[in-house]
């Protein structure tokens, strides 16, 4: 099958039961439920580009095994041409979604082509963990799937004890192995895109290093979202079913989080690809570059967001006729370094790219590690220079239907400014407010805090992967230098 259209990820939704609960109510159909249904549109929408024939040949790749075309988000990149290529085409869904998406499709997509390039590692578990990972890329790529993903065990408590603890009947772990596969209980966060999604990947980043070498709950899978004892749990939806005008983010863009319940679930034995091996389990992102390989995702997704962040303040500030203000003007050039910088380090990433052990072109991993520690702080400070810029103007932002009351002539006449009409203003600060100020802006803030993980974790993989030596190097040689004059 080649790549899909909106219309056949619609389809797709529609034809498998999944047990998705939202607001006490369980969920009949996820195309339609107005929390939900205006998601499933804008992700169908990045669908639609791959059949774009102006965006065809950047939106999609021919399947060395079908010779169909299928989404180049799939391809395992042996060349920096074809690491650029993938970029271009990341760049292009990050765009087309402001980059307030943050888990679509091609996440997982670079994920699972990295580790199916790396098939050998899973094999080192159990022989046919590799064909199994093999077999699953080609069967998510070839009907151009979308997948959601949970990592992180739920805790009853944030104390040391308590992190570690994983006996407390929360966390996601094997109960038992049949002829049919495994059995899986327990709860994990944050499935987000699930209620939008195919299928459910399920593996963690790491288990505590104090853990038994052989853990249950040391496990990488994926399952279908409508499998028997699979629950998901959304959060309140942002999208509050208002008019495009009054929230054009959140009524676009609502990606939605879950916890995911696990019930007993059966996991095909073709659907596991690690078990029980914790030393494989916490060298996986590294070993096989999938780490590497996401936070290139990340970093066009977050080149994206700075960009239009940036564009808003821009836009701001030209509709208030303060950009050329210096405290506007110092504001403006550090988004706009912000900005930059996410680009140099994704394109450093990618000049640099060299071969890995698995004969995948992998963009460097420090560069685009960095893109990642850079973000998670630079996002909630650009939020701060946007509200900075607007102040007032934000709270000055009366709803579409205020323009046909009564009101309208006094809201024409009064909230023009010199260079723009009310109603644009209006609409512009409507879409800054979704930015920096509403349930939906407030969530990306958030989200980007700490979807990498906590800037501590974050500083200690960078300390990790920098290679101090030499700094300490050029210190030593200078001090050993002889200068004396003679």
């Amino acid at each position: 099958m080649p790549a899909r259209t909106g219309e056949q990820y619609i389809k797709g939704l529609q034809q498998q039961e999944r047990e998705i609960w939202l607001r006490g109510e369980r969920v009949k159909d996820v195309t339609t439920h107005p929390g939900l249904a205006n998601g499933v549109r804008s992700v169908a929408a990045l669908y639609d580009m791959q059949h774009d024939p102006t965006l065809r040949d950047e939106m999609t790749y021919v399947s060395p095994t079908t010779g169909d075309r299928v989404g180049l988000s799939f391809i395992i990149p042996r060349t920096k041409l074809e690491l650029e290529q993938r970029r271009t085409m990341m760049l292009h869904w990050a765009r087309a979604t402001c980059g307030m998406v943050g888990r679509s499709p091609d996440f997982m997509n670079v994920t699972f082509a990295a580790w199916s390039a790396a098939a050998e590692y899973f094999g080192r578990g159990r022989p046919e963990f590799a064909r199994n990972i093999r077999r699953y890329y080609e069967h998510i790529s070839e009907n151009d799937l979308t997948l959601t993903h949970s990592l992180i065990n739920l805790q009853r408590s944030r104390t040391i004890s308590g992190v570690f603890n994983l006996q407390e009947g929360t966390a996601l772990q094997v109960k038992r192995e049949t002829g049919a596969g495994i059995v899986v209980n327990g709860a994990r966060v944050l499935a987000t895109l699930g209620p939008l999604a195919d299928e459910i990947a399920v593996y963690s980043p790491r288990l505590a290093r104090h853990t038994e070498p052989h853990s249950p709950f040391a496990l990488n899978f994926a399952i279908p979202c409508g499998t028997p004892g699979l629950r998901f749990l959304c959060r309140e939806s942002f999208d509050l079913g208002r008019s495009h005008f009054d929230h054009p983010l959140g009524s676009r863009f609502e990606e939605m989080d879950c916890v995911v319940f696990f019930d007993d679930v059966l996991v095909p034995w073709e659907r596991v690809f690690l078990l029980g091996d914790v030393d494989l389990l916490n060298g996986t992102a590294m070993t096989t570059h999938s780490a590497a390989h996401t936070a290139h995702q990340n970093a066009a997704k977050n080149l994206a967001k700075c960009e239009f962040v940036h564009g808003v303040a821009l836009l701001m500030t030209e509709t208030l006729g303060n950009a050329q203000l210096p405290h506007s003007e110092e504001r403006l050039g550090e988004l706009m370094m912000y900005t930059e910088l996410m680009r140099a380090c994704m394109r450093s990433a990618e000049a640099d790219a060299e071969l890995d052990q698995w004969g995948v072109m992998c963009p460097v991993p420090l560069q685009i590690e960095l893109t990642r520690n850079l973000f998670m702080t630079a996002y909630p400070r650009m939020i701060e220079i946007l509200q900075l810029l607007g102040s007032s103007s934000f709270l000055i932002t009366p709803s579409e239907a205020d323009f046909q009351s009564p009101l309208a002539p006094h809201i024409e006449q009064y909230l023009a400014t010199d260079t723009t009409a009310a109603r644009d203003r209006v609409k512009l600060f409507r879409l800054a407010w979704d930015v920096a100020g509403s349930a939906f802006g407030s969530r990306q803030v958030l989200y980007e805090r700490f979807f990498a993980s906590d800037p501590l974790s974050r500083a200690r993989v960078l300390i990790s992967m920098y290679p101090k030596e030499h700094a300490i190097e050029r210190v030593k040689e200078f001090l050993e230098r002889d200068d004396t004059v003679s």
